[in-house]
């Protein structure tokens, strides 16, 4: 099981957003293959469990995220408001006043 960049900037992404929808053990298998980058193999010496169900479990995580984001789509939200601010701050006709403004409540 491999996951390409794209797809993991997206699960981290979906995490950050879903995360206390996971339970304890779940979040620390996301955190181990995800984020720490460890093997399934390292996950289960840790977990104390077998290299086929950390797979299972990643694989039920990942599902989890996906679904979560399918129905409350959180993340989309958050990409097309950061796209909207994006878009105000590049525009000519706004002002540096206006823009500023932009930037602090980016920062909230």
């Amino acid at each position: 099981m491999s996951y390409n960049i794209e797809d993991t900037v997206r699960l981290n992404n979906l995490y950050d957003f879903y995360q206390n929808l996971l339970t304890d053990k779940q979040r620390q298998y996301f955190m181990y293959y995800f984020r720490e980058d460890y093997s399934l193999s390292e996950i289960a010496e840790i977990m104390d469990v077998s290299r086929n169900a950390v797979h299972l479990q990643i694989k039920k995580i990942t599902s989890y995220l996906e679904s979560y984001e399918e129905k409350l789509k959180l993340f989309k939200k958050q990409e097309t408001r950061q796209n909207i601010i994006d878009d105000i701050i590049n525009h000519d006709d706004v002002s540096n006043k206006i823009k500023d403004k932009i930037k602090k409540i980016e920062k909230v």
